[in-house]
């Protein structure tokens, strides 16, 4: 918003607010001075609800004005301590005890209502604010100078998920207008372990609809949560083969994450699916496999692990899988069994392969489990990984390199397919999914 928008609404929030003693120093009737408390009284409403003319529509619009409202409120604080300071110092206060409680009753309640109307706002429509951040906001906010610390932490954040998010938009439509991720063949989205493909809480986040927009054609591969490599590849196959009936499309662009990689190459190698598949892109996949998974198989009680595995499989029934197996999951994934599975699956010189991979810095780059297992993964791979998956594991075909960031963040497993839906400084990942595809647009795919 523009400073001079900024300033008619501090204004006019510092009149409101001081109005008993305003009214008592205008020499205006008492018509006169009811119809400028309505008019202020009007606008005071109008701001609250709308309070930024020129903003982008959507999340961006209550995202903006939550910024606005809270940032004129503190200002309209500062202001008045200088105002009072300046008052006293010329002369006392031609007011009666009464008088006064009744001036500062009316100032708190004016700003009272924008700066938590503005709170609330950032507190649930900024992204970058951490949840330690919002649990810290509402547990003390009513702590004395702590709340300000607190107010300036949702400014900042707010202040530059606003303009990532212009900076970004701005890019997305030109993407868009160029449809450069309309590919020749339709694309198939394949998840990991422990998750699957839901209509009301979508795997990969914000970047099907960033796809969509730019022109892609998208499907999902649809496997249960957990089950053994060879089982999830053929309900892969099964999917994909379907997408080829209902688009008429000659082959398909696989694009997988973490075990779906595993999946995908199976199918592609073992289940008859290459003449139907033109390109392979692998994100974060354990193609040599985990190492700390094997080491805890070895180590945890087979008791344990049967237990976890019951509970896993009894709850992803009850969500909808047929037949969820963690446990035959979690063996093919660790590196005794990708050994052995890089040698029975090969590639297939018709389809094109490629992997990328993200790292993250510290523990500090995600949250639980991630920040355990990432210690696992240090301890027993000993190379920059991404939580679950080392480095050098990732590494498949045409390898577009290791993603990562400035600074300590880092990009996690989860972080690369949007699960937290947080826009990480130095990384877009709907920008990546969109320039990611756009690779294989150029490559006639």
């Amino acid at each position: 918003m523009k400073w001079g928008q900024r300033l008619v609404g501090l204004l006019s929030l510092l009149c409101l607010g001081n109005s008993p003693v305003l009214f008592r120093l205008l020499p205006w009737a008492g018509w006169q001075k009811g119809a400028l408390l309505i008019l202020l009284a009007i606008f005071y409403l109008a701001w609250n609800i709308h309070p930024c003319r020129h903003a982008p529509r959507g999340r961006l619009t209550v995202l903006q004005g939550g910024y606005e409202l809270l940032l004129t409120s503190l200002l309209c604080l500062a202001a008045q301590a200088l105002l009072l300071c300046f008052w006293l110092h010329l002369r006392p206060l031609p007011m009666d005890w009464t008088q006064i409680l009744l001036w500062v009753s009316v100032f708190l309640l004016s700003v009272a209502l924008p700066l938590w109307n503005g709170a609330l706002r950032l507190l649930f429509t900024c992204h970058r604010l951490r949840l330690l951040w919002r649990i810290l906001f509402l547990l003390f906010w009513w702590v004395p100078l702590f709340q300000f610390v607190l107010f300036y932490r949702m400014l900042r954040e707010a202040r530059r998920e606003y303009f990532f998010e212009l900076a970004r938009r701005q890019s997305e439509q030109a993407h868009a207008e160029n449809q450069d991720c309309r590919t020749r063949y339709p694309l198939v989205l394949v998840h990991g372990i422990f998750f699957r493909d839901w209509q009301w809480v979508n795997y990969w986040g914000r970047i099907p609809r960033a796809l969509q927009t730019c022109g892609a054609t998208l499907y999902y591969g649809g496997q249960q949560s957990a089950a053994p490599v060879a089982h999830s590849a053929q309900e892969l196959k099964d999917r994909i083969l379907e997408v080829l009936d209902q688009t008429g499309a000659e082959k398909v662009n696989l694009i997988a994450h973490s075990k779906g990689g595993l999946d995908s190459r199976y199918a592609i190698s073992c289940l008859g699916l290459a003449p139907y598949v033109a390109s392979l892109t692998t994100i974060n996949t354990p193609h040599r496999g985990c190492v700390f998974v094997q080491h805890l198989l070895d180590t945890l009680p087979a008791g344990m692990v049967r237990w976890i595995a019951a509970r896993y499989n009894a709850l992803f029934r009850r969500l909808g899988d047929e037949a969820p197996d963690f446990l035959g999951g979690v063996q093919d994934l660790a590196s005794g069994a990708c050994q052995a599975f890089n040698q029975k699956v090969t590639d297939d010189p018709g389809v094109f392969y490629q992997s990328v991979m993200t790292t993250m810095k510290s523990p500090r780059s995600a949250g639980f489990p991630l920040n355990i297992t990432w210690f696992l993964v240090n301890r027993y791979d000993r190379q920059p990984n991404d939580g679950l998956v080392a480095l050098s594991s990732a590494q498949w075909g045409e390898f577009l390199g290791n993603v990562t960031v400035p600074g300590r963040r880092g990009v996690s497993h989860g972080d690369v397919i949007d699960l937290m839906r947080e826009d990480i400084p130095g990384f877009a990942v709907r920008d990546f999914y969109i320039q990611l595809v756009h690779g294989l647009q150029e490559r006639g795919f």
